[in-house]
């Protein structure tokens, strides 16, 4: 009795309580990502072979300054690029048109949009692969055909490989955004709305002028992700060519970083890879959320 009494009273004190419910938090943070990313860290100053560990500072560092990393990172840099500028204005405009309540079948749109973001990325890349697959049996050839044009080999040209990326990127987390914005666009007051149409306001007046501002916390989360999700995308690629795409085409950090640790067992460089991922990353967004003021007290 003594012993319950004793966990009780912890349980039930002021000063102790709170430390245990963030326990669990605290425990899984430190084995799950701190020890994780310092394990990592000490990783990329070393040459790991089976075996054998040895210490080579900067050697893996310095090895990053090749033709192949510098097309990882253009490619991630133009695919972000694209991403934010499909995946935040158009789901905030097409959020808009879901709020209002005189759009007819709303909810079935809602539905409809959000569907894609269901389906697993494998799946989804695969079945973009056989709509893009080499001619004449692949559904976009077909369609080509249609306008009389001759086909193409998609996946095979360098120059379509981002539109492949972009478009599928697109089908998949539209309606994701879509739902963000629409969480965003239900807490503003509709009492803004009816002043401002006293005043004349006109539609784009007040999308301009009440929407966007009030939308600046949601815009913020939307861009800090859609940034993380563009430069660690990997999935989408590797469905499409594996690591092997035409003249590095779809290669992308987290695939060079996959060819170079688990398919070459160069894991130094490989980490490496991931902490110079991580830096690049923390680098934008830390910029980003600067510039929108969101280390500045008071302000979103």
């Amino acid at each position: 009795m003594k012993r319950k009494s004793f966990f009780a009273s912890l349980l039930y004190s002021p000063k102790v309580a709170p430390y245990l419910f963030v326990l669990p938090f605290v425990v899984t943070f430190l084995l799950f990502f701190l020890y994780p990313v310092v394990s990592a860290f000490i990783m990329s100053f070393q040459k790991i072979q089976p075996g054998q560990v040895e210490f080579v500072g900067l050697t893996n560092y310095k090895r990053l300054l090749n033709p192949h990393f510098y097309t990882a990172i253009w490619n991630n840099t133009r695919y972000t690029f694209w991403t934010l500028l499909i995946l935040i204005p158009i789901p905030i405009i097409l959020a808009v048109f879901l709020n209002s309540e005189k759009l007819i079948g709303r909810n079935f749109f809602r539905a409809a949009l959000f569907m894609p973001i269901l389906t697993s990325v494998v799946v989804a890349g695969i079945v973009f692969r056989l709509i893009f697959a080499d001619p004449p049996i692949s559904p976009a050839n077909v369609l080509l055909a249609t306008f009389g044009l001759p086909p193409k080999r998609w996946l095979a040209d360098v120059n379509v490989a981002m539109f492949l990326l972009v478009l599928l990127a697109t089908w998949r987390w539209t309606g994701v955004n879509i739902v963000y914005f629409l969480s965003g666009l239900q807490n503003i007051p509709k009492e803004l709305y009816e002043a401002a149409e006293i005043d004349g306001a006109g539609p784009i007046s007040k999308f301009l002028h009440i929407t966007l501002p009030l939308l600046k916390p949601v815009i913020i989360y939307v861009l800090t992700i859609s940034i993380y999700g563009g430069y660690a995308m990997f999935t989408e690629t590797y469905v499409f060519w594996g690591t092997n795409s035409p003249k590095d085409a779809g290669l992308t950090i987290v695939a060079y970083l996959y060819r170079e640790a688990f398919q070459k067992g160069d894991f130094g460089f490989g980490a490496a890879i991931g902490i110079v991922l991580a830096a690049i990353v923390l680098i934008i967004n830390t910029i980003q959320l600067k510039y929108f003021g969101l280390f500045k007290k008071g302000e979103v």
